[in-house]
């Protein structure tokens, strides 16, 4: 694979909680589920913390253990990253650093893929179609509170309030068999990701991006999946993303194109097969 990747903070001089790396056999990509300022985790470490070493671990899983499936390599890495926290942290916290995951892999003559939340995975083929995969553990209660959010002004103390009732209601749920699967600190989710195979033979490239750069598709219609990864192959992730920054900037207040945050931590993976 030759792979192209982007990522950009939602603000700059802030640490992003979005992480992609990649190898000539592998990749992956983590949005870090974010909470409001001040909300207890019962994690001394954080979620940008958690994201790039739960993608280190993941990365390494998936191109030295061909034996294992991939959402075996999930598994295995997030136990792995949650021996890291040591005794200071309380993994059975409901607010444990959690992320959404994609991961894809060459294996044999196919691409092996994995999606766990609502980032994007986007296969390209040579017919020239594409398959967008993700997005693939809704929550029906959260979906009405985030429209909720959506609705009101951005800032206001009635959004504030709103999203914390939101980030609760997910938290009380999530990882539980009620409500959406997120790799957290225990294994048990790695199941639920959405997996397949795919032969190389097939395909021209395949996309990731986290929802902040998926607005590109996804929020702002600024084109189909086949224009972004025909944007992607011909100008890059950084393109991508900044033509969504561009976007962001139209809208400060959210009221063209309704959306939890103005700006989004945004990255992107692009690998030419």
């Amino acid at each position: 694979m030759q792979v192209q990747l982007a990522a950009e903070p939602q603000d700059p001089g802030r640490t992003g909680e979005d992480f992609a790396a990649a190898s000539p056999e592998a990749l992956v990509l983590l949005d870090g589920s974010s909470a409001p300022e001040g909300m207890e985790s019962g994690c001394s470490h954080g979620t940008a913390w958690y994201v790039r070493r739960l993608g280190v671990h993941l990365l390494a899983r998936l191109t030295d253990r061909s034996d294992r499936s991939i959402a075996e390599c999930l598994g295995d890495a997030i136990v792995e990253t949650a021996a890291l926290h040591g005794g200071r942290c309380d993994l059975a916290h409901p607010g444990t650093p959690a992320a959404m995951v994609v991961a894809a892999r060459l294996h044999g003559g196919s691409l092996e893929y994995l999606v766990l939340g609502d980032s994007m995975l986007v296969l390209q083929f040579k017919d020239g179609s594409v398959r967008p995969i993700g997005d693939n553990q809704r929550f029906p209660g959260g979906d009405e509170l985030r429209r909720q959010v959506w609705a009101t002004v951005p800032g206001s103390a009635e959004r504030a309030a709103l999203h914390l009732r939101y980030v609760l209601a997910v938290r009380a749920v999530r990882n539980t068999g009620h409500g959406p699967w997120i790799a957290a600190a225990v294994p048990k989710a790695a199941p639920h990701a959405e997996t397949g195979f795919v032969r190389l033979d097939d395909l021209r490239a395949v996309a990731a991006l986290t929802d902040g750069a998926a607005r590109w598709t996804e929020r702002f219609g600024l084109g189909s999946w086949s224009d972004a990864l025909r944007l992607l192959g011909e100008s890059g992730p950084v393109t991508l993303i900044g033509e969504v920054r561009a976007a962001e900037r139209t809208d400060p207040h959210c009221v063209r194109w309704p959306r939890g945050k103005a700006h989004d931590d945004a990255a992107a993976v692009y690998a030419r097969i």
